[in-house]
């Protein structure tokens, strides 16, 4: 499947079979035809009244806390099968509620953002997470995107406001900042443009998968920094390579992520795909 153009494979595990390693998940992704960004592993549900417990593995075989349109594309498998107009299900980072506004379009809840240094994480206490400042070589050009606007949507999250996304290196910039000492579990790495105070263009740099065509939660990260820092509405579009997302963040300061699903196949995975994993 694919949410907004970010590749999502849901790999269905609900009859008990086990989740795959880091390396089967590396061979999954090495596979023709399943390339993929994020894989969404349902397993039978932990809580009362969720459809699912999903677990979320970048295409690296690294774990992810978060992903805002793998959950669109999980609610939209689940809601098909069930013909539920609204569900919820489990992730590491908590339950998310899903409604099914149309026949491609989903809406989710991602819930508060995390603002607090150590929510974030990062390294070492900072007074203003909105504006981190990144310690760089002197001369550095990277030290010219200024500080980084920081937050947590069940993964961590850079932000970097910047008038001219042509003149950034998102690949190379991104993987950089990805790994910097300031964020100890890495980071998503999103280069934005204003286009008005209910739109931004952004381009992200995702840990564990790199440039990617979309990313919900990196999107909702831009509209609250955005807003934390006066330079976008708490509702607004924010258009990736792979499509537009709207992202809303309530007076609960909960965030709630609009946008559309696509399904692409359906595969049996053969067991010769995991021999070079064993």
């Amino acid at each position: 499947m694919n949410g907004a153009g970010n590749r999502i494979l849901v790999l269905d595990l609900r009859d008990g079979l086990r989740p795959p390693s880091p390396a089967e998940a590396r061979a999954i992704h090495r596979a023709q035809n399943l390339g993929y960004d994020q894989m969404m592993v349902l397993r039978p549900p932990r809580a009362a009244g969720t459809a699912a417990f999903v677990t979320i593995y970048n295409n690296d075989g690294s774990l992810a806390g978060a992903c805002g349109n793998g959950t669109r594309c999980v609610a939209d498998r689940l809601a098909r099968e069930s013909g539920a107009v609204s569900l919820a299900v489990e992730t590491e980072a908590g339950v998310i509620a899903c409604e099914r506004l149309g026949p491609e379009a989903y809406r989710v809840d991602m819930g508060p953002p995390g603002l607090g240094w150590r929510d974030v994480p990062l390294a070492e206490a900072v007074a203003d997470t909105s504006r981190v400042v990144l310690a760089w070589p002197a001369g550095d050009p990277i030290a010219a995107l200024g500080p980084a606007a920081t937050a947590s949507m069940g993964n961590p999250h850079a932000a970097f406001f910047v008038p001219d996304l042509d003149a950034i290196d998102a690949a190379a910039w991104g993987s950089r900042i990805e790994v910097h000492p300031m964020f100890p579990e890495k980071v998503n790495v999103t280069f934005a443009r204003i286009d008005a105070p209910d739109a931004v263009t952004a381009v992200v740099w995702e840990r564990g998968v790199g440039l990617t065509l979309a990313c919900g939660s990196a999107a909702c990260a831009t509209v609250v920094s955005g807003a934390r820092l006066g330079v976008l509405r708490r509702r607004a579009a924010v258009r990736l390579p792979g499509g537009e997302l709207m992202i809303e963040q309530g007076d609960d300061d909960r965030v709630l992520m609009t946008g559309p699903v696509e399904f692409e196949g359906e595969f049996v995975l053969e067991a010769a795909l995991f021999e070079a994993a064993a």
